[in-house]
């Protein structure tokens, strides 16, 4: 605002109404300022409450496993010579499934860290879909053996423009789910295929499915539903939120479904890559 006053003083009811219009300005950004302060506040105690959330999950959920780690590890010290070899063979299975299920968490709460924290970087690359696919199976491993695992692709070419490590995590992260919720002998499915300039991937299964009341809050952080988990193990419910998180900073969508006639159904896009040859 100005006031052309040149030489002339201001009239006393000209004063009157420059000074109304600047105390109303002033009060705007006074309360600007504070819904500013209010937002801030609300922020910080979300975040202190997500930690203290984190912090309970972790406690909780990662005690089963180190203390089974550690009985096996103290049985196999102490009367490794008695058991047979089947038994030992048991427990070493037994320290490594936990092992790896510990090593999983950490790698999620790592990557979720770092999204929330907005210090992702992503490193696009053209990468095949088939090998991000066939990296992911093959780092689930021992888990996969006791389920039917079919990979069906499209197009053996087909190329999207990821960072390969985060989106390895992602299906890393939908196959573990599978096979979480589902009995040993189930089927898992993973296809691949083109549409328009986004490629997409879908892992399903022939399990007991997802009832129509988690479905909205899946990929919410450190929801894990009310189902039945077939090994009895359940996650601190990150999985599926930072699926969502690494999708969407690729600019793509996730979204889970029914699979006729019965089992889950989840999938996910992400752009299509290309290729830039020199000549």
């Amino acid at each position: 605002m100005g006031i052309g006053v040149k030489t002339d003083p201001l009239e006393s009811s000209e004063r009157s109404v420059a000074l109304s219009v600047i105390g109303e300005c002033a009060l705007t950004l006074e309360n600007h300022q504070t819904a500013r302060a209010k937002e801030s506040a609300d922020l910080l105690a979300e975040k202190e409450r997500v930690r203290a959330d984190l912090l309970r999950a972790i406690s909780h959920d990662l005690r089963t496993p180190l203390t089974s780690i550690l009985g096996n590890a103290d049985n196999l010290m102490g009367h490794g010579e008695d058991f047979d070899a089947e038994t030992r063979q048991g427990l070493y299975a037994a320290i490594y499934d936990d092992s790896l299920w510990l090593t999983g968490i950490v790698e999620n709460l790592l990557s979720a860290s770092r999204i929330e924290e907005g210090e992702v970087n992503l490193r696009r690359t053209s990468e095949l879909i088939s090998d991000i696919v066939d990296e992911a199976a093959e780092h689930l491993g021992r888990k996969l053996e006791h389920y039917n695992l079919e990979i069906r692709h499209a197009d053996d070419l087909l190329l999207v423009s990821v960072d390969a490590r985060l989106m390895v995590q992602v299906v890393v992260n939908l196959l573990d789910n599978a096979v979480k919720y589902t009995p040993a002998g189930s089927h898992i499915w993973i296809e691949t295929f083109r549409e328009s300039d986004m490629a997409h991937v879908r892992v399903s299964d022939d399990g007991p499915g997802i009832p129509d009341r988690d479905k909205p809050r899946l990929f919410e952080k450190f929801y894990t539903g009310e189902g039945p988990v077939a090994d009895s193990r359940r996650s601190l419910g990150l999985g599926l939120s930072l699926c969502k998180s690494i999708v969407t900073v690729h600019g793509g969508t996730i979204w889970v479904s029914d699979r006729k006639p019965g089992g889950a159904q989840f999938e996910f896009t992400v752009p299509v890559g290309e290729v830039k040859v020199r000549e």
